[in-house]
């Protein structure tokens, strides 16, 4: 029940229309990790590809980044077992040229290590997919009274 729960904050949180203050486009990632590796995705994640996405964020291309883990194992379907939503400043920032490559020589000078590290961590994967979210919006509360015959 409190997997449910948690599952429908983190939908809630997705589907939440981002406003004025907040403009941006989100994205989410699910990462589906193969079973036993999750400590050792998680300390890859952290380790390398989260500082790169930091970084993104000090340039202003990233708004925010935000990382979920299900509450439990084995509840559901359990098709993601880790999800890192994106808020790009706006989708102009989705589709530029990140800049990324020279981030990660900048933040990692020893290439050779972290090009193993990185495929390690997609070596634990099972799946991983994409998603940009569109925002729907709830219909209005306003009401027009029926017409009198």
């Amino acid at each position: 029940m409190l997997s449910r729960l948690v599952l429908a904050t983190t939908l809630a949180a997705l589907a939440a229309p981002v406003g004025p203050d907040e403009a941006g486009y989100r994205a989410a990632y699910f990462y589906k990790v193969r079973w036993g590796f999750q400590e050792e995705f998680e300390k890859l994640f952290l380790a390398n590809h989260y500082p790169v996405l930091a970084a993104q964020k000090e340039s202003g291309r990233i708004k925010s980044v935000e990382m979920y883990k299900p509450a439990f194992h084995g509840d559901g379907r359990a098709d993601w077992t880790f999800l890192v939503v994106i808020t790009f400043r706006d989708w102009a920032a989705v589709a530029a040229t990140s800049e990324e490559e020279a981030v990660i020589r900048r933040l990692y000078p020893d290439q050779e290590t972290f090009k193993k590290q990185e495929q390690r961590r997609f070596e634990l994967l099972e799946a991983h997919w994409d998603v940009p979210l569109s925002v729907v919006a709830p219909p209005s509360q306003t009401r027009t009274p029926p017409k009198s015959p």
